[in-house]
């Protein structure tokens, strides 16, 4: 029986129509558009209602909706909060898509992009087969969606996951505050904002020193790293650093089978596992990390939506 499968991230929405089997009966994707608050409720309202009415066009009952959100989905109120989304602090979601369906009796399930995007390796990706492992995010922000023993660790109030807040260096500075020590450093901005900074403090050997400074892009720093740029390979190379010591800290803790890396940073990214992984062996516990694979996502920006589809197909 098909589901309904709903991704909604900071500036779209993807919905798609799957079979029990994880087959793409119909897809569409549409950008947010600056909409906020009840605009985006209704946008995904109005996407589930759509794809209810192919279903009937095809003679398909769907049986239930999963729907992925980019922050927390709280188990208990059954509200999400979003930050990328204006007026997502404590959204009804739940409540909206309950009380807007044209089909009442839909099963509905809600929950994190870092729990779907682990859901979706595991039954389509680079985590199938396995019972431990870890969806390790890398964007504009960085999270993690933990799989232990078969089943998403949320934490006791749904926010287990949230690595971008992992302390990888001493002393703490208030700029940490914000995103956390790890994601201030190694997510997509925060390479950017490593790379103004060191500009700032007088490292100007570097074609960025020559970009606007308002519209560099982590792809820019990328791009400066394949000219050996050096700038670019230090800022490169202290993320490296950062993405290890966040893999031995998630190796030693939960012994993994695998870390699957995604996001947009990886992405161009990919090229350094190997790297990464030698920098991890420094830092974790050396047997369990002689027993974990680091490897990239197989289902690169789909993985949340498919991890909604998986989500809405679980008892």
């Amino acid at each position: 029986m098909p589901v309904i499968a709903l991704d909604l991230g900071g500036t779209k929405l993807a919905a798609a129509l799957l079979s029990d089997e994880g087959d793409i009966i119909f897809t569409e994707t549409q950008p947010l558009q600056k909409r906020e608050g009840h605009e985006v409720g209704d946008l995904v309202l109005q996407h589930a209602n759509e794809l209810l009415a192919k279903a009937k066009e095809k003679n398909l009952t769907v049986s239930s909706l999963g729907i992925c959100v980019p922050g927390i989905s709280h188990s208990k109120t059954k509200r999400v909060w979003a930050p990328n989304i204006p007026g997502w602090d404590d959204y009804h979601l739940f409540d909206e898509l309950q009380n807007g369906l044209e089909n009442k009796n839909l099963k509905i399930k809600v929950d994190s992009d870092r729990a779907c995007s682990i859901l979706g390796e595991v039954w389509k990706g680079s985590a199938r087969g396995c019972r431990d492992a870890i969806f390790l995010s890398v964007g504009t922000g960085i999270g993690a969606g933990i799989l232990v023993d078969n089943e998403v660790l949320r934490g006791a109030n749904d926010i287990g996951g949230a690595v971008g807040w992992l302390a990888l260096e001493k002393p703490f500075d208030k700029k940490f505050i914000r995103c956390g020590c790890f994601e201030y450093s190694a997510s997509g901005e925060g390479i950017v904002r490593v790379t103004k900074e060191w500009l700032t403090g007088g490292f100007n050997k570097s074609i960025l020193a020559e970009k606007n400074m308002d519209l560099l892009t982590a792809v820019d720093i990328f791009d400066a790293y394949e000219t050996e740029d050096e700038l670019a390979v230090k800022v490169i190379n202290n993320a490296i650093e950062y993405w290890g010591m966040a893999v031995a800290n998630l190796v030693s803790i939960f012994n993994p089978e695998k870390i699957i890396f995604g996001g947009g940073v990886f992405g161009p990214a990919l090229r350094f596992l190997d790297a990464i992984y030698e920098e991890a062996r420094k830092w974790a516990q050396p047997i369990s990390m002689l027993q974990v694979t680091l490897q990239g996502s197989a289902l690169g920006s789909q993985a949340g939506l498919y991890g909604a589809g998986y989500l809405a197909l679980k008892d």
